[in-house]
């Protein structure tokens, strides 16, 4: 992680600290301390702000049961529904159907104020018995999404939910179904013919959403290919689509998934199908912008008019992001039962946090040199070390129910030997002696057209065949000022009419500024083409993060030294995270907070930057032999520090879930969600 297991690598940011001698702590504020913000200068209340415009409240229920909530069918009572639409209506939201979101999206007829979808997933008989006598009573349009099989399941025969055994007659029937279409209220979606269902998804065992998850042959241990999965999802959603046209004369225009797990290459398949919407279980507010990818606030239980109200205001605010790093290397182990019990510990250890996200690492990196030999997951070029990403992230998804980012290097594969390598020009050597830095990341060019196509395949495979919610940038995309001198760059140099000659570039201010953004953007179209690759495949809802050095946010024109630029990060990537280790930059302990308060007003000179940036601090001193843990008491006055300077987001690397560093009860109250959300 971040040149950081590998000591020599720290010499690159050393040298480039002591360019500058540190002169940027000569301007640091003094320590942090609360200040009064008069009422008029304090941010307005989401509460008290306007709708966005283009944007919909999207609300999914799923049965509606008198008395209390059966939470096996996610149940809410009838009261309860009964309050919440009444609480929509007098607080002025307006119901709308498919036909005007659909209007708007064409930009036909603008959306009304305050619009809300109402949602209705698998298809039970309460709808047909309690909420649509209410929907008509209102007069209000609603999204009924069945399953397929389960309607067609006969009279007096069980459903099988899921693998569960249930009654009949607790789901509607198709002549249901017909009635209601034709009353111009509602508006039947397809959840699928029969892909609502768990199914065998890694080698552990693990049962994954079949309409998003590539199956797994336990006897033959291989995974469905890509084409048999599409042939899988076009058969089904041909399958629903003409159940639903015949019981009510229209093909479904809107694809609900089941559990809410969206696939891109599914996606695909459905738009080809003529579907227009589909819709999640991710919460957030919905655009009219992005029908393919609609997030959808879940109701269940029983939540009281007060908790509704909140979070139908707030549904499109950003979630506070808590981060702990996890290298994958800490939990492998050859033995299959240890593993199982290092996972047991990770599990746990995430959940007793209590944060929300975690950044996973997919790739192996045993020797702690930064590069990747082998991976956690099946692909078509890296040795596997053990399939394990997906489980793991799948256990931390739905055990610990936080986020899970993949995190992944851009360059540093060891791929083939006759793809180019990042390499280095010596002052006063020839172009040709030019070789990789050896205190530097072993990268591949990313001028180097094959060795681009290779990664991107690592990173296809890595979103066919696991499930997590974004992928995090590893700090190895970064080109030095004497990098990149390999052929592939130099040809790329000449086409973008510069000299061939890094001696050259470097001799003219204008040239040398010209080189710089070219080699800035070369890696940034290129991790935002790995992006859009994984979404092709996981789909629209994966989130983007990419690590960032200190210096280049302190210090904007040490670019030249890293290609890598703060403002660029923050208008490309859903979330930039910047490395805010004062140790790593050679800052003294007495000197730290102050640093840490520097690097996020910093980032606070750009409006609307600090929702967007997530902070990462260490837990280990590379600076030192054998890299000792950081005090957890230490660690936990700079997230304070972080945050009382104004910072949303941030978390820590690594974390030692094995050894309980840093310390649970030193660290959960500075960085957990529930403890010490707000500043």
């Amino acid at each position: 992680m971040y040149l950081l297991k590998n000591l020599l690598a720290c010499r690159f940011l050393l040298w480039a600290i002591a360019l500058t001698g540190l002169v940027m702590l000569s301007s640091c504020s003094t320590a942090t301390t609360a200040q009064f913000t008069p009422p008029k200068e304090r941010p307005t209340d989401v509460m008290e702000t306007e709708w966005p415009k283009h944007e919909l409240l999207t609300l999914a229920y799923h049965d509606i049961k008198d008395g209390p909530p059966d939470q096996t069918f996610l149940s809410v009572s009838t009261d309860q529904l009964i309050n919440q639409l009444a609480w929509l209506r007098e607080n002025d939201f307006k119901a709308v159907s498919v036909d005007q979101v659909l209007a708007a999206h064409n930009e036909e007829q603008p959306l009304p104020e305050k619009p809300v979808l109402l949602t209705f997933d698998d298809g039970y008989k309460s709808f047909y018995t309690r909420v649509y006598p209410i929907l008509k009573a209102y007069q209000w349009p609603a999204v009924l999404a069945p399953v397929g099989k389960w309607m067609d399941t006969p009279p007096g025969k069980k459903v099988d939910f899921g693998g569960l055994s249930v009654e009949r007659n607790r789901f509607l029937n198709w002549q249901e179904v017909s009635e209601m279409s034709k009353s111009g209220l509602i508006e039947i979606a397809a959840h699928t013919n029969d892909l609502h269902f768990g199914t065998l998804a890694n080698p552990q065992g693990n049962k994954e959403p079949a309409a998003s998850s590539y199956l797994f042959n336990a006897q033959t241990q291989t995974y469905e290919t890509p084409k048999a999965y599409q042939q899988r999802l076009s058969s089904d959603a041909r399958t629903i689509a003409a159940k639903i046209e015949k019981a009510t004369g229209q093909l479904p225009r809107v694809w609900v998934w089941p559990y809410g797990s969206a696939g891109g290459t599914a996606l695909q398949i459905l738009a080809q199908e003529g579907y227009s919407v589909a819709m999640t279980l991710e919460n957030g507010a919905g655009t009219v912008n992005e029908l393919m990818n609609m997030p959808r606030m879940l109701l269940a239980n029983a939540p009281g008019t007060d908790n509704f109200a909140s979070q139908a205001l707030r549904v499109d605010q950003p979630d506070l992001v808590r981060v702990a790093h996890i290298d994958l290397d800490y939990l492998y182990d050859p033995d299959p039962a240890q593993m199982d019990t290092n996972l047991g510990l990770l599990v746990q250890r995430i959940a007793d946090l209590e944060i929300t996200t975690v950044f996973l690492q997919a790739y192996a990196d045993p020797a702690g040199d930064g590069l990747v030999k082998s991976v956690y997951f099946p692909n078509r070029w890296l040795p596997v070390r053990a399939d394990i990403f997906n489980r793991v992230a799948w256990q931390l998804r739905n055990r610990a129910k936080v986020k899970v980012y993949a995190w992944m290097p851009v360059l540093s594969f060891d791929l083939g030997p006759e793809l180019d390598r990042v390499a280095r020009w010596e002052p006063g050597s020839s172009m040709d002696s030019a070789r990789p830095d050896p205190k530097q990341y072993q990268r591949l060019s990313p001028f180097n057209v094959q060795a681009r196509e290779q990664i991107i395949e690592i990173y296809e495979d890595l979103a066919r065949y696991a499930h997590f919610d974004g992928i995090l940038f590893h700090d190895d995309a970064l080109l030095g000022d004497f990098e990149d001198a390999s052929p592939s760059a130099i040809s790329a140099y000449q086409r973008a009419g510069l000299p061939g000659n890094i001696e050259a570039l470097r001799s003219d201010p204008a040239l040398m500024r010209r080189w710089t953004r070219l080699k800035t953007e070369t890696l940034n179209d290129f991790t935002m083409e790995l992006a859009n690759k994984v979404k092709a495949v996981r789909g629209p809802q994966i989130k983007t993060a990419r690590n960032i050095f200190a210096m280049p946010i302190l210090q904007p024109e040490s670019e030249a030294w890293f290609a890598q630029n703060l403002d660029d990060f923050l208008a490309l990537y859903d979330y930039t995270a910047p490395m805010a280790m004062p140790y790593m930059e050679g800052v003294a302990p007495d000197q730290a907070n102050q640093w840490l308060t520097q690097i996020v007003n910093e980032v606070a000179k750009r409006p609307g930057a600090l929702e967007r940036t997530v902070f990462e601090i260490q837990a280990r001193d590379w600076s030192k032999p054998d890299s000792p843990f950081i005090s957890g008491t230490v660690m936990a006055s700079w997230l304070e520090t972080l945050q009382l300077a104004g910072a949303k987001h941030f978390g820590y690397y690594p974390d030692d879930f094995i050894a309980n560093h840093p310390p649970l009860a030193e660290i959960r109250p500075a960085i957990s969600a529930s403890w010490y959300p707000y500043p």
